[in-house]
């Protein structure tokens, strides 16, 4: 990066450390437990709850250390805002991204503003203008029913309450660009097609092939996989829908169906981290700021002690690459226009 450049740096801290960065004024993204995320000072940074992260050392889950981005190189006179987005505000986000830079987002997993978010990204007004790339807060999975997942916003000194999502619009210098990319090692199977009548979070009723199924039944009668997600090919581009429980005859997602769309159950993965290897471009390695990658691929594909490449960041119960997605690593490049 020349002189004058935006640049990302990244580390698993203790808390006494984070605290003196915030005490300076550094711009920071910042990912940890609940109990050591809630007692951070008030500064110029925006948090999420996840106690899952894949670091220099390989991935990890630790509940005191803070992992934490920080943003340099700024200039003085186009700072960063902060901003804070409920269910009703939240389509002004990609309006609110900085005409040339990017926007991190973070929205508490099961939220209202999460729900909205995931359902209606595409449509917001100026979607695709600007990058936006974020994560969804979540928490220790073993805490589920006595934890929720939270996003914590600096200037207001602490975690919010549930319903809020927060960013960080960042401005970039003119000779700077930032990309989104992702990595998503999953296509669609040999399965059958499958399409919805509505969209949600969860699914009943379908037609697979044409004909009228129970999601569910057909997931048992065929004996699927539900680690293997849903998968829509959108003009080449895969977007994973993965599968949280079925709970009766309904079959609840971490990322909404719609309607119109065709779907069919991945193809398995039997090495995540030797296709993830292969699958990311070497030429972006110096360019990469920021990232993060999902729960499920760290739970099912073993990733605890092992690597992904130089990527690091949370690992989260949801990725923002401008739409949700679900079981995929997504990534920002700062590069030289």
């Amino acid at each position: 990066m020349s002189a004058g450049s935006v640049t990302f740096s990244s580390a698993a801290l203790d808390r006494e450390e984070v605290v003196k960065m915030i005490s300076q004024g550094d711009y920071m993204v910042i990912s940890g437990d609940e109990r050591v995320l809630a007692s951070l000072p008030s500064g110029n940074w925006i948090a999420g709850t996840i106690p899952y992260f894949m670091t220099d050392d390989g991935g990890k889950v630790d509940q005191d250390k803070l992992y934490v981005n920080v943003i340099s190189g700024l200039a003085s006179n186009n700072l960063p805002r902060l901003t804070l987005y409920d269910a009703n505000t939240i389509s002004r986000v990609a309006q609110e991204s900085p005409e040339h830079g990017f926007t991190i987002l973070i929205l508490p997993a099961s939220s209202e503003v999460h729900l909205s978010y995931a359902q209606n990204a595409p449509d917001f007004p100026k979607m695709y203008f600007s990058p936006i790339i974020g994560w969804i807060a979540g928490v220790h999975l073993d805490e589920l029913s006595s934890r929720s997942p939270k996003v914590g916003f600096g200037p207001a000194g602490g975690l919010l309450s549930d319903h809020q999502g927060a960013a960080i619009h960042v401005p970039l210098p003119e000779h700077q660009v930032a990309h989104i990319k992702t990595v998503n090692l999953f296509a669609q199977g040999e399965g059958g097609a499958i399409t919805f009548p509505e969209n949600g979070f969860s699914a009943r009723d379908c037609k697979i092939d044409g004909a009228d199924w129970n999601l569910a039944s057909y997931v048992q009668e065929n004996n699927i996989d539900t680690r293997l997600p849903l998968v829509a090919d959108y003009s080449g581009v895969m977007v994973n829908v993965s599968i949280q429980e079925i709970t009766g005859d309904i079959v609840n997602l971490y990322a909404p169906v719609f309607p119109g769309v065709e779907y069919r159950f991945a193809k398995p993965v039997a090495d995540y981290v030797g296709e993830f290897n292969k699958a990311l471009p070497v030429s972006d390695d110096g360019n990469i700021a920021f990232s993060c990658n999902c729960i499920l691929n760290f739970l099912y594909s073993e990733l605890e002690g092992k690597k992904t490449g130089k990527l690091t960041g949370p690992m989260t119960f949801g990725e923002v690459a401008y739409q949700l997605l679900n079981q995929t690593l997504v990534y920002l490049t700062l590069e030289n226009a």
